[in-house]
């Protein structure tokens, strides 16, 4: 049975369900959601949201800092659009409930955060929960909204594209893909069950969990970005992986994150003998750009053989790090590290795609009707290297465009387009016997992408990774076409595409510039690689 729907919405963070919101005034909208509708990279957001809202503060300076950050690749015209629309955006939050910290009482008077690489504080935060409290309040507004459907424990599987239509009864050829909906796999039931939409958005998140180490939780396996690819969509920029600088270094923390936002209200950074060493890598010290600091404590790791360094806010009030952090000081609590007295181990980890699928102002894709919005998408903002806090803004900003833009796809639709859907066909797959080649294979990804193609890389290590996961990939689907699709197939199948786009990406980049630092070429190079880059399906 085809199910049909005029908005599919895949993925559950604050880009998908902003737009969820919006689009629902116009037709019936479906959201797909591999697990629970709050679990999401949103609702592990700490520090906040990016915007200008201080009088010492102004929309120029925002639009610099984002510039810098972005090491030269950043689009200016985005970046201009996005800064100027952010505070409308965070109004819009406010007003549908959210709860920031304030400074006055003036509906605009939000008490402000520094972090890395801003001139000024701009970061309008709720304690150090800020994307808990976003996800909340969105969530609340799409439960109590009677045109969504929410559809937990769904797992996109492939986007469904034609070419040829059929229009008032004759088969019309176009050159332009469509996008007509997805496969979605019911982890409940077990079966694969197909979807048409007039519009389809993809805001799954993004795809850190292709490496061994990262702040991400598991459901960050790059699904939109893998299904636009294959679909036929250009994605961009892959080479550049932001590694936060600051995840908790404990066997049991796993995933834990301490926010840039305790750097920004004064903590150091400390090798093991106490010394402060950030002054040795730039005159911004703890506050440089992420990709900077992220390349200090690795470069200070091998270099000493220590398996963290520290990050030490002590010397700050306790009643005043326990009130901004209460977050953070309880979780690392729970791992016998009291913040206000003890420095916290430290290690980077995997945090943020900066690429993704290439879009256009409003999140339009060059796959007709199919939109990508939040980490899944590449808009230009980012450029080399995104900018502390920028990422909610980009995702409430772009969420807003292509509602406007993709109401306006969906108006020119109507009933004159009809297409033959093809139900999933599962004939001469059997039940898996070998899981352990799905546990392996997993495993093995990580760990090369972790090793080859990390923080610092070369080359040598880029080929090595590129032979190996072409092997890879070629296991994959083979297991992927015997066997029935299961959850874990799908986001395995998923991760290695993400992980063959970022190293074909790392490859074809012959420069070092924001991220993507190559020892083999380690200066910036404008003359001929001031430009994005590309990689396009052909079939």
């Amino acid at each position: 049975m085809i199910k049909k729907t005029d908005f599919l919405v895949i993925g559950s963070g604050i880009a998908g369900l902003s737009y969820a919101l919006k689009v629902a005034a116009f037709g019936k909208v479906t959201i797909v959601t591999k697990k629970k509708i709050q679990k999401s990279n949103t609702a592990l957001a700490q520090g906040g949201v990016a915007a200008v809202f201080s009088e010492l503060d102004s929309f120029d300076l925002h639009i610099q800092d984002t510039l810098d950050a972005g090491d030269g690749l950043c689009t200016e015209e985005v970046v201009k659009m996005v800064v100027e629309n952010g505070p409308k955006r965070i109004m819009e939050l406010a007003h549908q409930g959210a709860h920031f910290n304030m400074a006055g009482d003036g509906e605009r008077d939000f008490a402000l955060g520094q972090e890395g690489g801003h001139s000024v504080k701009r970061i309008v935060f709720a304690q150090d929960l800020t994307g808990k409290e976003i996800e909340d309040t969105l969530v609340a507004r799409v439960e109590e909204n009677e045109n969504i459907t929410i559809l937990e424990d769904h797992i996109a599987v492939n986007l469904i594209t034609f070419s040829t239509i059929v229009r008032n009864g004759l088969v019309v050829t176009q050159n332009e893909n469509i996008c007509c909906g997805a496969y979605v796999l019911n982890n409940e039931t077990g079966e694969i069950e197909t979807f048409y939409s007039g519009i389809t958005l993809l805001a799954t998140g993004g795809a850190s969990k292709v490496y061994l180490y990262t702040s991400n939780p598991d459901i960050a396996t790059g699904d939109g970005i893998a299904m636009a690819y294959r679909a036929g969509a250009s994605v961009a920029n892959l080479e550049f992986v932001q590694f936060h600088p600051t995840c908790l270094f404990h066997p049991e923390a796993k995933n834990f994150l301490i926010s840039e936002a305790v750097r920004g209200e004064g903590a150091f950074l400390i090798d093991e003998q106490g010394r402060r060493f950030m002054e040795d890598y730039s005159p911004d010290k703890e506050l440089a750009c992420r990709d900077v600091v992220a390349r200090a404590i690795d470069n200070e790791l091998k270099k000493t053989g220590a398996e963290s360094v520290f990050l030490d806010i002590s010397h700050k009030d306790a009643t005043f790090i326990k009130q901004r952090f209460p977050n953070i000081y309880a979780k690392c609590l729970e791992y016998g590290i009291d913040m206000t007295k003890d420095p916290i181990p430290v290690v980077p980890a995997a945090h943020y795609m900066c690429g993704g699928v290439a879009t256009d102002l409003n999140g339009k894709t060059d796959v007709q009707r199919l939109y990508a919005v939040g980490e899944t998408a590449c808009t230009g903002l980012h450029g080399a290297n995104r900018l502390a806090s920028n990422s909610l803004l980009e995702a409430l900003v772009y969420s807003h465009n292509a509602y406007k833009a993709s109401l306006e796809e969906f108006k020119t639709i109507g009933n004159k387009i009809a297409v033959t859907l093809d139900p999933w066909d599962e004939t001469n797959t059997t039940d898996s016997d070998e899981a352990i080649v799905v546990s392996h294979n997993w495993d093995e990804i990580r760990r090369l992408m972790w090793n080859y193609v990390g923080i610092v890389r070369s080359d040598k290590r880029l080929q090595r990774a590129k032979r190996r996961i072409e092997n890879i990939q070629q296991e994959i689907n083979e297991y992927y076409w015997d066997f029935k699709v299961t959850a874990d197939l799908i986001e395995l199948r998923n991760l290695a595409t993400l992980a063959e786009l970022i190293i074909q990406s790392a490859l074809i980049r012959k420069e070092s510039r924001g991220l993507h630092y190559n020892i083999g070429y380690p200066d910036r190079d404008d003359l001929n690689w001031l430009q994005h880059t590309i990689l396009k399906k052909t079939f």
